[in-house]
């Protein structure tokens, strides 16, 4: 008699939004608590803002916590980039009422929800978690939307673009983020595997950063000048060793110091630190 052989079919794994809605905010609360970190507000100081302070960042933060599993659902179920904009203007003006009009995560809105809505989007297509590079590249099918969603000409990041004439997040967005695939995420992969604690690697890869993006917020609060400086602090940090040199934290205080004196602030290269973490933290199962 011949076996009968029963064939089980497997169901793909559903996408688990409420993971990545978690890993996105546990993204940027560790950005928030990371320090030293030059201009940028940390659990010890202010930096160079007099207006926001830790609590404010965690305020707004507890605002956004369902946010990311919103756009995480659209994006497993292939919603439009309409779709998508709409949870982000709700989760902006949750963010506003929560600090009191206070802008401390609005880039991270626009770019971790975009990467959050495509690591889903991969998932759900795929059945399984997608590494951090196609994630990312998967972003450049909303190209389309993104170039003809109306801009808030009147933005501080969006007047120093104009004034500049360089690119900004939407940009970066359409083109699959290549500052996340090209710097951010090589030097954590790299400062993770060479041991570093994870501390130091989020540092080194802020100053990597720092030290090629044409910050809006640098270029907001420090003009064309600014913005060289704080480049030139950077490489000067790492060329000295980064944070695999045992003095780092002092060098890096110091560098931190400047850029208080100056009311610098990185905190477009903050937002994509916080999203090339959790771009690796989404590809473990």
């Amino acid at each position: 008699m011949n076996a009968v052989v029963k064939r089980v079919a497997r169901s793909t794994p559903a996408v688990d939004s409420a993971r990545l809605g978690r890993l996105a905010i546990a993204s940027l609360h560790a950005e928030l608590a990371l320090a030293p970190k030059p201009g940028l507000v940390t659990p010890f100081d202010r930096g160079s803002h007099h207006d926001m302070d830790a609590g404010t960042f965690l305020r707004s933060l507890f605002a956004l916590r369902h946010y990311f599993i919103a756009v995480a659902d659209a994006g497993a179920g292939a919603a439009p980039f309409q779709t998508l904009r709409r949870h982000g203007i709700a989760a902006e003006i949750s963010m506003l009422h929560a600090t009191a009009g206070i802008n401390t995560h609005r880039g991270a809105i626009f770019s971790l929800g975009l990467l959050v809505a495509a690591s889903a989007a991969c998932w759900g297509r795929a059945g399984r978690v997608a590494a951090a590079e196609q994630v990312c590249q998967e972003v450049r099918r909303w190209a389309p939307e993104l170039a003809d969603a109306p801009l808030d000409a009147n933005s501080p990041g969006q007047r120093a673009r104009a004034r500049h004439g360089v690119q900004g997040v939407r940009e970066q967005a359409a083109a699959g983020y290549p500052l996340l695939r090209e710097v951010a995420l090589p030097a954590l992969r790299h400062a993770l595997a060479s041991g570093l604690p994870r501390e130091a690697a989020m540092c080194q890869t802020l100053m990597q950063l720092i030290a090629c993006v044409d910050d809006l917020n640098l270029l907001h609060r420090g003009g064309a000048d600014g913005l060289r400086w704080a480049q030139r602090q950077a490489r000067t940090f790492l060329d000295a060793g980064g944070t695999f040199a045992p003095d780092w934290q002092v060098h890096l205080r110091r560098i931190g110091d400047g850029f208080v004196m100056r009311r610098l602030s990185p905190g477009g290269s903050a937002d994509l630190l916080a999203c090339s973490l959790f771009l690796l933290q989404q590809e473990q199962a």
